[in-house]
């Protein structure tokens, strides 16, 4: 009964989740040339504008390759969030989805933050709506709130901590060291995932990413059948069953490390593929091989590539950088409320 809010939305999050699908659109294929004199424009403005681009792992190989050559950065969102906000540049090119450009205006309420689309969102923050999420947490006022960084601006301002996938162990171990009781919010695979290490006591929302839940414990048994020798590589948002099968457990700057460590020579990876392009920059005589989805071609959502994600394109980077468009905007109020969670997050140290 406790949890019928959380249903509730979650049972609505698959026509929410089509109706954003429906409106992805992505850029058409530059050519090698083409490609050059975009990013000789961008790199020009940027200059010219004192911006700097933060680039998510899941992005376009393209547009990581851009921030690196330019002094920017590709990261996790934690790593992300603290180097914008840490860095001089005067705006902020977070290239992602919506909530990281959020969270880096929260962080950063002096600079201008623009993002190459404003329709880049995520399943696990269209599923998790304020209104009813701040009805969930009236219904358990005894608990300290939790948020995957994964969620709007106006459910970060309900949290107590902020997390990401790298430090959500830690902290809600040291809450549970506290004697403190958790609600959960968004992600149920990776609320169980934290469960299940610490032992603490967990009430979770009822969402889920469309990335990871497609990975496939059978499919990944399968594959290894192939590669005897290969080691298994799963970001804790996947479903229960795939974590079980996984040689290490990780964020995504925690698995590149992971990869750099393990002595196999083939690694199974479970997250998005464009996790790829530092991976194999970062074991370049390894062979990395996606994790089999629950479908292929038109048959699965994402097929270990975020749609959403995949909306940011060198064509609209160069065009919020030409016009301003895509700047993000969050209530003050709003801010203000989901700034003491967020430092928290900052400034907390994990133990790995």
């Amino acid at each position: 009964m406790q949890q019928d809010l959380s249903v509730q939305a979650n049972n609505d999050l698959s026509l929410k989740v089509k109706e954003y699908l429906e409106k992805v659109s992505v850029d058409e294929p530059l050519s090698a040339d083409q490609q050059d004199i975009v990013r000789q424009q961008i790199k020009q403005l940027l200059i010219d504008k004192n911006a700097v681009i933060v680039a998510h792992y899941y992005t376009d190989p393209l547009i990581q390759a851009l921030a690196e050559e330019t002094g920017g950065v590709v990261a996790d969102s934690l790593e992300m969030a603290r180097f914008g906000s840490r860095h001089d540049a005067e705006t902020l090119i977070v290239v992602g989805v919506k909530f990281m450009g959020e969270t880096a205006k929260i962080l950063t309420p002096n600079k201008t933050v623009l993002m190459p689309t404003l329709e880049a969102t995520c399943s696990l923050d269209v599923g998790c709506p304020a209104e009813e999420f701040n009805a969930f947490c009236d219904q358990h006022p005894d608990r300290t709130v939790v948020v995957y960084a994964n969620t709007s601006a106006q459910v970060k301002a309900r949290a107590d901590w902020v997390v990401t996938s790298s430090i959500a162990v830690d902290v809600v171990d040291h809450l549970d060291s506290l004697g403190q009781k958790v609600l959960w919010a968004p992600d149920k695979y990776l609320g169980s995932y934290v469960q299940k290490q610490t032992g603490a006591d967990v009430l979770m929302w009822d969402g889920s990413c469309i990335v990871h839940e497609e990975f496939k414990a059978k499919g990944i048994t399968d594959l290894q059948k192939v590669y005897p020798e290969s080691a298994v590589l799963v970001h804790p948002e996947s479903p229960q069953s795939v974590v079980e099968v996984a040689d290490v457990v990780g964020s995504t700057s925690q698995l590149i490390a992971a990869a750099k460590n393990l002595s196999n020579k083939q690694l199974i990876v479970a997250t998005d593929q464009g996790i790829f392009y530092k991976m194999q920059q970062a074991v370049p005589e390894k062979e990395l091989i996606i994790a089999p989805t629950g479908g292929s071609g038109a048959t699965c959502r994402s097929c270990a590539n975020c749609p959403w994600m995949g909306m940011n394109s060198l064509q609209n980077l160069l065009s919020c950088l030409q016009g301003g468009s895509g700047e993000i905007h969050v209530d003050a109020d709003v801010a203000k409320l989901a700034t003491t969670a967020l430092d928290r997050m900052m400034s907390f140290k994990a133990s790995s």
